[in-house]
């Protein structure tokens, strides 16, 4: 099972249950901007994650992380202005 992890699969099995997760939420309404705020963060450390499992250069686990962060912002003020 450990060549689920060193081959990164492992992220890639979490990165299609969030696709799959988006696609079930977006049949229920969902805006692609809620989307985007709800799941982008989680993806984006996915793939930094894949990114060091796999032994990637130091930008492509970095860069990801950090563009998380905007994406957790957006979502946290769009709930604020949901809730409003």
């Amino acid at each position: 099972m450990s060549w689920l992890f060193e081959t990164g699969h492992a992220a890639d099995i979490i990165l299609a249950v969030l696709l799959i997760e988006a696609g079930w939420l977006r049949r229920r309404g969902w805006r692609w901007l809620d989307l985007a705020g709800l799941l982008g963060p989680a993806a984006l450390i996915v793939l930094g994650l894949r990114g060091a499992m796999t032994g990637a250069e130091w930008p492509f686990i970095a860069v990801p992380l950090a563009l998380s962060l905007p994406l957790h912002l957006l979502d946290v003020r769009l709930r604020e202005k949901d809730a409003a």
